[in-house]
C-alpha cells in the first residue's frame, strides 16, 4: 500500500493552507470536521459532488497539513490537525472557521 503524503508540522507552508482553504467546498469540509470531529471521507458526499473530486478537495487538505489521516482497515477517516495549525499558525484556523462564507 502506498503511503499517503501527510506533512510534518514543521513543513506546513502558509501559502498552501490558504491555497487549499480557498475553495467553497473545502472550507465546508473544514467546517463539518470542527464542528463534529472525525469522519470518514464518504460523509461528504453529496447529490452534488463525485466521488472524485471530493477525494482531489480531501487529498489536498490532508497535502497541506489541513487535514489528519487515520486508517482503520479499508476505512479513512480524516480529522483537523489542530496541533500543527496551532503551533505553527496560531489562531488561523479559528479565525477562518468564523467567516461567514464557511457556513453556506
Amino acid at each position: 500500500m502506498r503511503k499517503l503524503n501527510q506533512p510534518e508540522a514543521s513543513e506546513m507552508n502558509l501559502t498552501t493552507i490558504l491555497k487549499a482553504l480557498s475553495d467553497p467546498y473545502r472550507l465546508k469540509i473544514v467546517f463539518c470536521l470542527a464542528q463534529t470531529g472525525e469522519k470518514n471521507c464518504s460523509a461528504f458526499q453529496g447529490d452534488t459532488i463525485s466521488k472524485s473530486t471530493l477525494s482531489h478537495h480531501v487529498k489536498l487538505l490532508r497535502e497541506a497539513g489541513v487535514l489528519q489521516l487515520r486508517i482503520d482497515g479499508k476505512q479513512h477517516f480524516y480529522s483537523i490537525r489542530w496541533d500543527g495549525l496551532n503551533e505553527y499558525f496560531p489562531g488561523l484556523l479559528q479565525l477562518i472557521l468564523q467567516t461567514e462564507e464557511v457556513r453556506i
